[in-house]
């Protein structure tokens, strides 16, 4: 599967800071007109669940949307809206909503009893796909991204003897102590970008764990090796996102991937790849398969479970070998649960093929096609960044390499996007410049044609206007 990032157009006229201003104020009006039983919901739900939601990120303004069914492409509110699901529910739902190959797998297991703390068939199948596509001889399961790159940090650690972990700047590895340090940090307190500042991403993070954690700057191999040497024969390892997404999309740097495994290994320390959220989204072996760079060891969770909750560690046999003797124990009452396993088996076996790859990419290219038409009309400094099924709008003339780019990406116009087309029959993962759209194997030309439509809207509502090159004119 093909990526981008695309180029703004030459002619910039920069929106007007009022007109952005003026879309939010009016699109969150209109959005919460939409939305009366859902604030009913809200506000029977403060009075037993924390925030009225069932989690921090599920809490956005104006208010939480509450959903009631999906199909194929579609979700639908409890008010009854329809709209094309890009959200994805944060990169799990690459085969869309109710696909009958998942409601089969699912339904046959259901009546065939749904867990026993043992070992199913599938669960070797499920591996055996996983090795295939990864490159990587033995696997693990979990249940969730964060137990993943959580296992992965302690397997490290166990193998090297060591302490320090180093993590990339702005990435997100989950809600784990080691990993919830310099997340979403705000500019006034990162320090030098050569040698940014751990900054704990959450509250209840001990001075001890953060001292363990070593922050530095993706796409940055020059102050990696500062840093290795600096911490000589004490680095366990280094997790990262071989795509970075949880600033919009970074694709990392011509030699950048190959570079860290390089310069890891000659340290002794190893390679983590946390494919979350690109493992089978950014093409059928992820961002490895992509970039043909196999890390010691790979978190994948989200898109493998078809919607089910699961995740999988893959490593070396000489890693693995940690959890097969003994020496470190990988556990969980649900790891490799009956109903995951078959619905993440529908899910590379039947649904991920060949075939729905080409559908995606194509979709892809018209979504692509789509925004950038709209972009060069209006002569607006941003530019589309994809990976895959995922994509974003960095709402920013150049493309971003790192975290500190990120920074400069408009935030305002990022939550004005996310109403416009939330009000046009779109559903995007709240936070606006934060997260990514995400293409199902339902998507069709419809949903993608509606995507473009609410782009062209809102770039109507906020462009100023663009001055003709021949006579300086608007």
């Amino acid at each position: 599967m093909t990526s981008t990032a695309s180029p703004a157009s030459s002619t910039i006229a920069a929106p007007s800071r009022e007109a952005i201003a003026e879309v939010i104020e009016t699109e969150s009006e209109a959005f919460l007109d939409r939305q009366p039983r859902s604030r009913e919901l809200i506000d029977r739900a403060r009075r037993s669940l924390a925030g009225g939601a069932t989690s921090n990120w599920q809490i956005a303004e104006p208010q939480a949307v509450w959903l009631s069914h999906g199909a194929g492409s579609k979700i639908y509110d409890v008010d009854g809206n329809e709209y094309s699901d890009f959200h994805g529910g944060y990169g799990v739902s690459i085969v869309g909503h109710a696909h009958p190959a998942i409601v089969k797998a699912v339904s046959e297991r259901v009546a065939r009893g749904t867990h026993f703390a043992q070992p199913t068939e599938d669960a070797i199948a499920v591996a055996e796909e996983l090795s295939r596509r990864w490159g990587l001889p033995e696997w693990r399961f979990a249940n969730s991204g964060t137990e993943a790159t959580m296992d992965c940090i302690h397997l490290m650690r166990a193998a090297t003897g060591r302490d320090v972990i180093i993590k990339v700047e702005g990435g997100y590895h989950g809600h784990h102590d080691s990993v919830e340090v310099s997340v979403l940090p705000e500019d006034e307190e990162i320090g030098p970008a050569t040698r940014p500042i751990a900054v704990a991403g959450n509250s209840g993070i001990p001075q001890a764990i953060r001292d363990l954690t070593v922050i530095v700057a993706f796409n940055d191999l020059v102050s990696l090796e500062q840093i290795l040497k600096e911490y000589d024969g004490q680095v366990a390892g280094m997790i990262v996102e071989p795509i970075m997404m949880n600033a919009g999309i970074i694709h990392p740097l011509p030699g950048y991937l190959a570079g860290l495994k390089e310069l890891l290994h000659a340290h002794g320390a190893l390679l983590a790849f946390d494919e979350v959220k690109t493992g089978l989204t950014a093409g059928p072996a992820g961002a490895t398969g992509v970039y043909g760079v196999t890390p010691d060891l790979v978190a994948v969770a989200k898109a493998i479970g078809g919607g089910v909750s699961t995740a999988a560690i893959g490593g070396t046999e000489e890693l693995m070998e940690l959890i097969a003797d003994g020496s470190y124990e990988q556990v969980g009452t649900f790891n490799g649960n009956p109903l995951a396993m078959a619905a993440a088996l529908a899910t590379l076996t039947e649904v991920l093929t060949p075939a729905a790859y080409e559908h995606i990419d194509r979709l892809r290219r018209r979504m692509v096609d789509g925004i950038e038409g709209v972009i060069a009309r209006h002569g607006l400094p941003w530019h589309v960044v994809t990976a895959g099924a995922k994509g974003c709008i960095a709402f920013r003339s150049e493309p971003c390499h790192d975290f500190r780019d990120f920074l400069d990406v408009d935030a305002e116009l990022g939550q004005a996007h996310w109403l416009v087309q939330h009000n046009g029959g779109v559903f995007l993962p709240p936070w606006g410049k934060i997260e990514q759209w995400l293409i199902s194997v339902q998507h069709t030309d419809e949903d993608v044609d509606r995507f473009v439509a609410n782009v062209a809207r809102l770039a109507e509502l906020v462009a100023a206007p663009v001055a003709d090159d021949e006579t300086g004119e608007a």
